[in-house]
Parts: structure tokens; sequence; C-alpha cells
């Protein structure tokens, strides 16, 4: 479910009021973690976490007029969206987050390729998608992004 909201106070209040609050805590748990250079805004009809063009400015490959995405949130028709492009490209990233889960619910994850799916407010992981969220800087991330998906 895309949303039509120009920011994300607007996306925020806009949500059924049984997401609001989940959401608003996401939002401000990964705003307190991601490294310096990320910036918030609204991108594909959700709340984003970006490497904006000052830091690179060739931008998204799919559409280089977009900014590099990292993080997005978002509340889905059925569930709660924490999309991070990192654990999509790094296998590391990717195990760590799964075993760490383990830690922090008795719930199965989720996951599919960038996507983190939670069926219920009560069911995200808060402190982990923090956690999650200091383990990349945008350098690292420029890097990786390169190395792994923009076209030669």
């Amino acid at each position: 479910m895309q949303s039509d909201a120009k920011s994300p106070d607007e996306y925020i209040s806009s949500l059924p009021e049984e997401r609001k609050e989940i959401l608003q805590k996401l939002r401000e748990t990964i705003k307190e973690n991601l490294p310096k250079g990320f910036s918030e805004e609204m991108g594909y009809g959700m709340l984003g976490y970006v490497v904006p063009h000052s830091l690179y400015p060739a931008g998204y490959h799919c559409d280089p007029k977009q900014p590099l995405p990292f993080i997005g949130i978002a509340s889905q028709k059925n569930h709660i969206a924490v999309y991070h492009m990192g654990l999509y490209a790094d296998k590391g990233l990717y195990d760590w987050f799964i075993e760490e889960f383990a830690k922090h619910s008795k719930l199965k994850p989720d996951i599919g390729k960038s996507c983190i799916r939670f069926k219920k407010p009560e069911h995200v992981t808060v402190p982990l998608i923090g956690e999650l969220c200091t383990k990349m800087t945008p350098e690292q991330w420029i890097q990786l992004y390169e190395k792994e998906f923009k076209k030669r």
C-alpha cells in the first residue's frame, strides 16, 4: 500500500491508529541508530532512509533522479514492513540478523530479499532493528551497492 503522504509526519499521521505508535517508534529508533549521512524522506510511497545525492550524486541505478535507497518502513495491508537493502546485499549481515532475531522473538522471521515482515505491531523487534541500523555507514552501503547492484 503506497502512501501519497508528502512528509514523514504526514505519513505517520495517516496510518490507522493501531499502526501509528509502532511506526513512530520504528522511525525514532532508526533515526537514533543510523550512522551520520543518511537522510529521511518519503520515497516509493513509504518512509525511507537514503544516501542523498550530496553524498552519492549517481543516485539509484533504477532511477538516477532518486537518491540511493537503504531502509524503508511501511504499513502494508497485512503487515508492517522494514526494507533493509543491506540484508539483501550482504550475506554476513543477513546471517547475523537471522541469528539475532531468535534472541528477540519466539516467532520464525518472515523475510524476503530485503523485506522483514511483522504481522502484528507487538511482533516488531524494535531493539534489533535499531542494532541493525548501526551495522552499515553510507560509505559502506555505497561500496557494497556498487559491487553488488550497479551495472558496469
